[in-house]
């Protein structure tokens, strides 16, 4: 009888061993799984940083050639307006001759299908 509770005792603590190994298992897994999620995590931000700092810097020479387009159009433009001014104080007085000689000087004149009636 003793050898027999001395072979249940031998089990239970066999059995105990082994649900304690089985817990320790499970915490080493759960460990390494959250070190390979942080390694993961850190990896992508690594990878995230790197991929927006190569399209900030596409996106700088692309915005900064489009930035100079800006420049030259609004530099085009105020040149434009520049000269349309200066054509406009130029040809300003000489119009305003030609219209008011229009207007002033009316010679009357019948028109070619006035037919006058008899």
């Amino acid at each position: 009888m003793t050898s027999q509770s001395q072979g249940i005792q031998q089990l239970l603590q066999a059995e105990k061993r082994a649900k304690d190994k089985l817990e320790e298992a499970k915490k080493r897994k759960g460990k390494r799984l959250k070190q390979a999620k942080e390694e993961a995590t850190a990896e992508i931000d690594h990878y995230r940083i790197q991929r927006e700092k190569e399209f900030r810097n596409k996106e700088t020479n692309v915005m900064g050639s489009q930035g100079n387009l800006s420049a030259k159009i609004e530099e085009q433009t105020t040149e434009a307006i520049r000269n349309l001014t200066s054509s406009y104080h130029r040809n300003m007085e000489n119009m305003m001759k030609k219209l008011l000689s229009t207007i002033y000087d009316i010679s009357p004149e019948i028109h070619p299908n006035f037919r006058p009636e008899v």
